[in-house]
């Protein structure tokens, strides 16, 4: 009689077929479910390493034009020869080149033979790594010489551009341009006052990792020393 008790206990401490496969199911759907949350979890932080990289690469790009066209500069002296020759010269390309001179050269070695002044040129070029987008690229040369619109390093300053625009405004019409020449005749040897920058940016969209959004950044640049050439060409030509 013991025997046959412990043999009958011993069959109730077991699993059932139904109650195996009903744990397999479970087991499998909690299985699928943390797969699932972990996927998500990877392609957020995806998504955000990859927004946080586009917005870095756009507020870098616009801190450098910042200060750079904040800087521009003009020399006066538009009689010396053989020296150096500065311009400010800007086409509308759709997306737009421009090349100046600027003081707002940094000197990255200790003791360099270099100033302030350098020539610098914006423009862009079809992105290899990005279909349908753009990379802004930058050259500046640590010393103006007669041709300020070559020489110098070239780099990349923004991936994955769309659009990039300059407009100027004109202090003798108070009237926004889309180029600006200052070896024509319409704006001969002047700076802008003020230079407005746009800068259009495809970014990830958080919906859908195959498509991309458009994020605009713009800046209204004044240029620091459009009013003191001003004042030296009035005063170069006898002007009060």
């Amino acid at each position: 009689m013991s025997l046959l008790r412990a043999r009958m206990r011993a069959s109730r401490l077991g699993f059932t077929l139904l109650e195996i496969m009903v744990s397999i199911s479970v087991l499998a759907l909690i299985g699928v479910l943390t797969f699932e949350t972990i996927s998500s979890s990877l392609d957020a932080r995806d998504w955000l390493e990859a927004d946080d990289a586009s917005n870095q690469s756009a507020r870098i790009a616009m801190d450098r034009l910042h200060r750079d066209f904040e800087l521009a500069w003009l020399t006066p002296n538009i009689q010396a020869v053989n020296t150096f020759k500065t311009e400010f010269i800007a086409k509308n390309n759709d997306p737009d080149i421009v090349w100046f001179t600027s003081l707002s050269h940094r000197r990255m070695h200790k003791n360099a033979r270099e100033g302030d002044e350098t020539e610098l040129t914006y423009w862009t070029e079809d992105d290899p790594t990005n279909d349908g987008a753009m990379v802004l690229l930058r050259r500046e040369a640590p010393r103006i010489d007669q041709e300020p619109e070559k020489d110098g390093p070239i780099l990349p300053l923004a991936y994955g551009v769309k659009t990039f625009n300059v407009r100027f405004l004109d202090p003798t019409t108070d009237a926004w341009r889309d180029d600006w020449d200052t070896t024509g005749a319409d704006t001969p040897n002047r700076l802008p006052r003020a230079v407005r920058i746009v800068l259009e940016m495809l970014a990830p969209d958080p919906d859908d990792p195959n498509r991309n959004i458009t994020r605009t950044y713009a800046t209204t640049v004044i240029c620091a020393y459009g009013p003191v050439l001003a004042k030296n060409l009035m005063s170069s030509n006898g002007g009060g």
